[in-house]
């Protein structure tokens, strides 16, 4: 047994065929068809299902593959070991990225930019999903370092979290919505766009003195939110399911810019984190702050709590765990 079949192997699971496995490796797919073949002779078992559109793992080769690997990670980390005692650092990292996260005030382009920079042989791949995909994938082993949004408070088991972003959640509506009430009117009634965005948002946040607005006040109205698998979705839905109802949300979208559109054309109640001043600047729309309990949103920076594979992905995570802590909102 060869780390390459091993590597060959990995590949071709990820890439759910040979096609795109011999591209991404840069060889002909008859070379690592053979290979496979010969992993599998040795081993004395099938460990890729053919028959179907895309190849998968036989329930052999789902038990193979975390030793699989484990096996590549461990063959990587003695390379990097050795690279680090003559000066060098390099690598593939995988970082998950939550989508929308460039939003924030964090600037992780940046933070990135200045890693490349110090370790140009390092290679960062960067991928998007949402929170619940990342958080299996983190477990899996498939990637190293993540910015989700959880909806729990703790870490998942193997995980462990840095807060980056606590925020609040707030529904934003058009100020004529029947939410809006008393609030909407009296955070227009300067008669401009302004006033209501501005002022608007200020007047919805004290609450006009009623404590914030009951989450039971979405019952039965159409919501707009972030699609599902996000930790802002699953918070929104079990603040609800604790109030006894299930939010009827009719759009969803991974944009909060286009979940305040939606609210300013008046199709439903946009619940979003704040701030989101910048998500509704220009939009008209009423922040509402909900009552306590209020349901809050975050980000964290995610990594297996056995740490990083190698010194390469520790060497980011600790650069991540310094240029992006920004502290709780």
């Amino acid at each position: 047994m060869e780390l390459r079949q091993l590597l060959y192997f990995v590949t071709v699971v990820e890439e759910a065929g040979f096609t795109r496995a011999a591209e991404r490796l840069h060889l002909a797919q008859p070379g690592l068809s053979s290979q496979i073949r010969r992993l599998e002779r040795e081993l004395g078992q099938s460990l890729l299902d053919r028959s179907g559109r895309s190849v998968t793992p036989t329930e052999v080769g789902r038990a193979l593959l975390p030793h699989a690997r484990a096996a590549l990670a461990a063959a990587e980390g003695v390379r990097q070991v050795a690279d680090e005692f003559g000066g060098l650092l390099r690598g593939r990292i995988t970082v998950g990225v939550l989508s929308g996260v460039a939003a924030h005030e964090f600037d992780l382009a940046a933070v990135l930019a200045a890693f490349h920079e110090e370790h140009p042989r390092i290679e960062v791949a960067l991928t998007e999903g949402s929170s619940d995909r990342m958080l299996a994938a983190l477990q899996e082993g498939e990637l190293d370092i993540a910015l989700v949004g959880p909806a729990q408070e703790d870490p998942v088991p193997g995980v462990s979290f840095q807060v980056l972003v606590d925020e609040p959640l707030v529904a934003a509506v058009a100020p004529d919505h029947p939410l809006a009430g008393g609030t909407g009117a009296a955070a227009a009634g300067a008669g401009t766009e302004a006033a209501a965005a501005g002022a608007g948002t200020e007047a919805a946040a004290a609450g006009a003195g009623t404590g914030g607005l009951p989450l039971e006040a979405l019952r039965g109205l159409p919501v707009i939110s972030l699609p599902r698998g996000t930790g802002t979705r699953r918070v929104l839905e079990r603040a609800c399911a604790r109030a006894g109802f299930r939010p009827r949300v009719v759009f969803e979208a991974a944009d909060p810019r286009f979940l305040a559109q939606l609210a300013g054309r008046g199709l439903g109640v946009a619940v979003v984190p704040r701030p989101a001043e910048s998500v509704t600047a220009g939009s008209g729309l009423l922040l509402l702050p909900f009552a306590a309990p209020v349901p809050r949103a975050r980000i964290v920076l995610a990594w297996r709590t056995a740490g990083p594979t190698g010194p390469a992905a520790a060497a980011l995570l600790a650069r991540l765990r310094t240029g992006l802590a920004t502290g709780p909102a």
